[in-house]
């Protein structure tokens, strides 16, 4: 029986999890080097948990009082009977506060075994490249596997419990909650770690490495600690909410989109396609993870052309394409138990599983397409950070132009990528012939092709655990560089984790790049099931018709795209208004307490970096309230005053906005990063008459650190921070949030616009 199928993310979710303990078990044994090394992991610890405890108690209680009100509409204003909405309003409320939990512990137990794996690396990196990569990546890969795992079973478990498996039609539209929920949280906890950890960047690299003049992760820069906590807390937490509301809410989309299938072929492996495709893409991860291990690392040797970045980042590769190449095979697998039933035909007598296997492989096609245009744009090897890192020679302005060309720049690509992604997949997906549909009769909608384009969603997330894995190795491999360097260990394994770190830098890229692809092809299917939802209501085929001649829609739409701007403009000022309380603070100490810059070592004293954590903290959970609700209240109100068509046209134009707008943030902000490390790594070379050279040219004068065009580097990374580290990365949550809140509040913009 094909509902038994149910049962299979359900095992898969719970093994992912063991598999996510025995990593944390391999990680937690390895050795935590010096007594220096961890007084600074320690203080990196202390702050991180300080900060997430405090960050989580805020969001909880936004979520209790968000929890109550959208069950205290529904219950008022729903449709049907008094009964039916009482069901509604307590089935999506219970479900809300579920999603909302499962995001708030998986992003917090993955950032506690992240930071404890940052000491870890950077002892491994005093003995081994290898045996350095693997224990950050498999730290990384915890968060990775618990996000995963858990958004997979509390989506399939609230599925079941809703009567799934009795009443297919109805539990789909029931469990929208817990994508809500998860989606909320997301955008606090993203905002909130985003502005923490720009703030504290910023006031340490443009007091220490431009005014003091002092190197990264100096010991004496009194913001350093806060720094090294931000990695953890933007990066680990923040993106492990994100994606977890990605794959919460695609699922759930999916699921819904499949009901219109299941009500024509009475076959419930439609809806239940999405769940059993991510749980074998979280099977095809852990078989890419398992790949990379010291045993296939070739140590570095310059003089021989292997740069250990270079050497790293072609493992995590190489483990990716794993990965990809049995999702490939599994999402064939997925679509013949699950779709392979009588009544459905494909064109040219190729089976329907066959047709909508193809259109997963698409998703997972484009999933490798960002990382390469990804990779392209941000890495040092390529000509986009290598012609930032040329503007640095003439100064701060040049540097801001032209890495704000390039911000432009790469959103051609990616865009031009995701179109022929969706328009591929709904092609592949129209080539199944399915039986009469209710409300598709009318042949306004193309239910076949629209769920094409559902299963290259899903084939594009089944690397997500994977991916996952390779953007929290990036603030690991980080804060290993910060606690080497404090914690005084020799310039070689300094040199391992520098090119770990910049490796880091671009993973952390790709999985932001992988976050906004996956969103766009979610914005559709999103789109698509909110559709489904209006007509499960109104019962009328002109639902599918958003008419941008409609002065209500085109009002709508319009404040969907400002929206996307408004918003990034409230995450940038915040993470400007603490940064400057941030840079003065630094200043006052260096001012204040000389003995923190004396010459001799002996002489010194710590500068009080409690101070400094103290104020990213009240500076983040301060600023991080107005954008959220800004995102959470415009829709609302929209859907409210114009009505539900009127809110199709805002959700339409404002992920369209948001996907664009989000790449031109992160790659543009990732191009600036780098090419700040490209000078850092000695890459930037000129010749007699100032002009850059192949960064290899052994006749070029090397402009490193503390160079002129090292400072122009950093001013451009720090315009680039809030850019690629908060307002972007929230943007991917805004574009899904939109459509979570528009599905769960559809009844109530019903009952207020018959």
């Amino acid at each position: 029986m094909v509902g038994s199928y149910i049962w299979v993310p359900i095992c898969v979710g719970l093994l992912a999890v063991l598999f996510a303990a025995y990593l944390a078990g391999y990680v937690l044994r390895k050795d935590t080097g010096t007594p220096a090394m961890q007084k600074v992991s320690n203080a990196i610890f202390s702050g991180a948990m300080a900060f997430l405890n405090r960050q989580y108690r805020t969001i909880a209680v936004l979520a209790v009082f968000a929890a109550i009100i959208v069950a205290a509409v529904l219950a008022l204003l729903g449709q049907g009977s008094a009964a039916d909405k009482f069901n509604l309003a307590w089935h999506t409320a219970i479900a809300f506060l579920i999603g909302a939990l499962c995001s708030g512990v998986s992003g917090y137990i993955g950032m506690y075994v992240a930071v404890k794996s940052n000491i870890r690396t950077a002892s491994a990196a005093t003995r081994s490249l290898g045996e350095a990569l693997m224990v950050a990546l498999r730290g990384g890969a915890v968060s990775s596997f618990l996000v995963v795992s858990l958004s997979l079973l509390g989506v399939s478990l609230v599925f079941t419990a809703y009567g799934g498996l009795v009443n297919p039609a109805l539990a789909p539209s029931l469990i929208v909650g817990f994508g809500f929920g998860a989606s909320f949280v997301a955008l606090f906890a993203q905002l909130g770690g985003g502005i923490y950890t720009k703030a504290a960047d910023v006031g340490a690299d443009l007091v220490g490495k431009i005014e003091a003049n002092i190197p990264e992760d100096d010991p004496r820069n009194p913001a350093v600690i806060a720094d090294l906590v931000g990695d953890n807390v933007g990066d680990c937490a923040g993106r492990g909410a994100d994606l977890f509301e990605s794959t919460a809410a695609e699922n759930i989309g999916a699921m819904i989109l499949g009901v219109a299938l299941y009500a024509a072929t009475r076959n419930i492996g439609w809806i239940l396609l999405p769940p059993v495709i991510q749980a074998i893409g979280l099977i095809a991860s852990a078989a890419g993870l398992l790949y990379v291990r010291p045993s296939v690392v070739k140590e570095p040797d310059k003089a021989a052309g292997r740069d250990p970045g270079e050497i790293a980042m072609q493992q995590l590769n190489i483990g990716y394409y794993i990965t990809c190449a049995l999702s490939i095979i599994g999402v064939f697998l997925g679509c013949y138990l699950l779709l392979n039933g009588p009544g459905i035909t494909g064109n040219y007598g190729i089976p329907a599983w066959v047709w909508y296997g193809l259109a997963g492989t698409v998703g997972i096609l484009l999933s490798i397409a960002f990382v390469y245009i990804t990779q392209y744009y941000t890495a040092g090897t390529w000509r986009p950070v290598r012609k930032i890192a040329a503007a640095t020679l003439t100064g701060p302005a040049t540097t801001i132009i032209t890495g704000i060309a390039v911000a432009f720049e790469c959103v051609a690509l990616p865009v031009l990528a995701i179109c022929i992604a969706l328009g591929l997949s709904f092609f592949l997906g129209s080539q199944v012939h399915m039986p009469l549909i209710t409300g598709a009769s009318s042949g306004v909608i193309n239910v076949s092709g629209i769920f094409g384009t559902a299963v290259a969603t899903m084939g594009m997330l089944m690397s997500c655990a994977y991916i996952l894995a390779m953007d929290t190795f990036g603030p690991i491999t980080d804060n290993a560089g910060g606690i080497t360097e404090m914690g005084g260990q020799a310039e070689s394994a300094r040199e391992i984790t520098d090119a770990l770190d910049s490796v880091g830098n671009t993973t952390k890229a790709l999985t932001k790049g992988y976050g906004i692809g996956s969103a766009a092809l979610a914005a559709f299917l999103l789109f698509s099931a909110y559709l489904d939802v209006l007509f499960s209501y109104k019962h009328n085929p002109a639902v599918y018709r958003v008419d941008l001649a409609d002065i209500t829609v085109f009002i709508a739409a319009l404040i969907g795209i400002t929206l996307i701007f408004f918003f990034s403009a409230l995450a940038i000022q915040a993470v400007g208004t603490a940064a400057k309380r941030m840079i003065e603070e630094v200043r006052r100490q260096l001012r204040d307490n000389p003995k923190i810059m004396a010459e001799r070592v002996e002489d010194r004293v710590d500068p009080d970096y409690a101070r400094c954590v103290d104020i990213s903290t009240r500076g983040a959970l301060r600023a991080m309230i107005l954008p959220g609700l800004v995102a959470v209240l415009t829709p609302i109100v929209v859907g409210i005053i114009l009505g539900p068509q009127a809110e199709a046209g805002l959700l339409m134009v404002g992920t369209m906005g948001g996907i664009v707008v989000a790449l031109f943030l992160n790659n543009g902000g990732g191009a600036w990063d780098n090419a700040k490390k490209y000078i850092e790594a000695g890459y930037l070379r000129v010749n007699e008459e100032g002009e850059m050279l192949d960064r290899l040219d052994p006749n070029g004068t090397v402009l490193g650190k503390k160079s002129e065009p090292h400072k122009a580097g950093v001013v451009g990374d720090t315009v680039g921070d809030p850019f690629k580290d908060t307002a972007g990365p929230s943007l991917h949550v805004v574009i899904k949030l939109l459509s979570t809140i528009t599905l769960v509040l559809a009844p109530l913009y019903i009952a207020l616009h018959p």
